[in-house]
């Protein structure tokens, strides 16, 4: 019976040994797949970005890359303006009400997405949303807003077409493709 129970207890602690390898290997495994994300620098990322762009279309010449990579960058911000000017977005905002847990700006509290300065058409518009603003007041709110918005693709618009002066057809093709270019 000794003899047993000294196996089992064996088997019992090389089964938990083999275990916590196994949960070893795995998170040695996971951390080679996803990095700390403590180290994220948003410039390295952005240099990394610029030379996919760079490689994609094909440039040789650094003295052409310069201009072209001077409108990309205006494309970006443009379309970063666009897409994240202090609305809500499927990444979170302010809920309306108020219910908002203590300290949660999000982006409807007025900040754009990613860093960047407010926007104050967005914010005014949250801050009559929260304190129950007239039909009038909310409806020149909106309009603001959209004014705004407008505003904001038409420079989207004026960069893009700044882009596709210096591009040949073929590497226009290829903007669109990676979504610089409508």
């Amino acid at each position: 019976m000794k003899r047993m129970m000294r196996r089992i207890m064996w088997v019992g602690a090389i089964v938990l040994m083999g275990m916590g390898v196994q949960q070893l290997t795995a998170q040695e495994q996971q951390q080679r797949q996803r990095p700390d994300r403590q180290n994220f620098d948003p410039a390295q990322m952005q240099q990394r970005m610029m030379e996919r762009y760079k490689e994609s279309l094909e440039v040789t010449s650094e003295d052409e890359w310069k201009i072209i990579q001077e409108r990309i960058q205006k494309v970006n911000e443009a379309r970063r303006d666009v897409g994240f000017g202090g609305g809500r977005g499927m990444f979170g905002g302010m809920r309306p009400g108020g219910n908002n847990p203590p300290g949660d700006q999000g982006q409807g509290g007025g900040r754009r997405g990613f860093g960047g300065e407010p926007n104050a058409a967005m914010q005014e518009l949250q801050q009559a949303v929260e304190s129950k603003a007239t039909a009038e007041q909310l409806k020149a709110k909106l309009a603001k807003v959209r004014d705004d918005r407008k505003q904001k693709q038409a420079k989207l618009e004026q960069a893009q077409e700044e882009l596709k002066k210096v591009l040949n057809v073929r590497r226009e093709a290829i903007a669109v493709t990676m979504g610089l270019l409508n």
